[in-house]
């Protein structure tokens, strides 16, 4: 059954962004690089998680273009796509918006 809002309001993007988030582990890792870029490494030390796992859920949340990665040298860096998480904050807003308006008896 498919409704108004799968249909207008919640595009493929941002189906694919609520999914990759919709994980404990990715949402600690979103927080994390809220203060700034960092590698591997530094995720696995402020986490206390195997390289691994991390790398996996580094992965989903690249996949689903919340996060950005920069290589230098050996190196790789990951920072927030901000654009990802605007894309985010226009489907609250617009679902703030639809929600405001009148409401209806049933039946």
């Amino acid at each position: 059954m498919s409704s108004a809002v799968d249909s207008e309001i919640v595009s493929d993007k941002t189906k694919k962004l609520l999914k990759a988030l919709s994980e404990p582990l990715r949402l600690q890792i979103i927080e994390a690089l809220s203060s700034g870029e960092k590698c591997v490494c530094d995720l696995i030390e402020e986490m206390g998680l195997a390289q691994s796992k991390i790398s996996f859920h580094l992965k989903v949340l690249k996949e689903a273009e919340l996060i950005i990665d920069r290589h230098s040298g050996r190196w790789v860096y990951y920072h927030l796509n901000i654009e990802a998480l605007n894309s985010l904050q226009d489907w609250i807003v617009l679902l703030k918006e639809n929600s405001q308006g009148s409401t209806k008896d049933c039946c």
